[in-house]
């Protein structure tokens, strides 16, 4: 009785298994997918927000902007998140700039 079930239905299982997984597996990578491009999106509008910050107002605080500019995406992000990722951006400003500065005082 199994083996004339399985002879007559047996590729649809298979078919409906190997649908089901594959399924699942799109799922799962679309989410890591998701997760990398909304961090590479808070990075970005981070440093964005850090180095409009910097160039425009020296007393000017963009968590505001942050949180404003992700939210419009549909992106959230934690205080201490932000707080990680404004030092970072202000950290390679920092860098970049005695980068600059280093190679001014070298052709003089």
């Amino acid at each position: 009785m199994f083996a004339e079930f399985w002879s007559e239905y047996g590729m649809t299982l298979i078919y409906t298994v190997l649908t089901a997984v594959l399924g699942f597996i799109g799922i799962a990578i679309k989410q890591i997918l998701s997760k990398l491009s909304a961090d590479k999106t808070k990075e970005s509008v981070v440093k964005t927000c850090v180095n409009a910050a910097e160039q425009l107002y020296k007393d000017l605080h963009g968590e505001e902007n942050i949180v404003e500019m992700l939210n419009e995406k549909g992106i959230s992000i934690s205080d201490i998140e932000m707080d990680m990722l404004i030092e970072a951006a202000v950290a390679e400003i920092n860098k970049q700039l005695k980068k600059k500065e280093g190679a001014e005082n070298g052709k003089d």
